[in-house]
């Protein structure tokens, strides 16, 4: 219970943060991504603040024995660059450049009341379904994304 709490908290945050720093508006990331246009820098500042919190948070969080509220940490252990890697990268580049949202702001983003992060959403767990079929079809589902590392 204490790990949904902490998920439900995480994501209300999240949500917090997309909106206060205006990345629920796609128009904002749009702007950003139109480098030859009207250029908007405000997404740099974002995920600069976001990484730099995140290079330093991990220091410490990885020192750790554990996680708080679980008994390991799961990490990626895959390095490799492939295909898949390759294809979904695009595909979620391609998909934001023309949606101007990636998940997390789509989902914050149906508080606003019009239709483009609901029609996104639609598409998103379209895509995700048509994956898992495919992933399933061709006998790739078996292939693990992650896998339990003791730290």
């Amino acid at each position: 219970m204490k790990q949904k709490l902490i998920a439900l908290l995480s994501g209300l945050l999240f949500g917090f943060g997309l909106s206060l720093s205006q990345m629920i508006d796609r128009d904002r990331v749009l702007g950003f991504l139109d480098v030859a246009g009207d250029w908007d820098p405000t997404l740099l500042f974002v995920l600069g603040g976001a990484v730099g919190v995140t290079v330093i948070a991990f220091r410490f969080v990885l020192r750790l024995p554990r996680p708080i509220f679980s008994s390991k940490f799961y990490l990626p252990t895959r390095k490799d660059i492939d295909l898949p890697l390759i294809l979904g990268t695009a595909i979620f580049g391609i998909g934001w450049g023309i949606a101007g949202y990636c998940p997390g702001p789509g989902i914050t983003a149906w508080v606003l009341g019009i239709p483009n992060p609901v029609l996104f959403i639609m598409a998103f767990i379209l895509g995700s379904l048509a994956y898992q079929w495919y992933a399933h079809k061709s006998n790739k589902s078996d292939r693990p994304d992650k896998t339990q590392v003791q730290h």
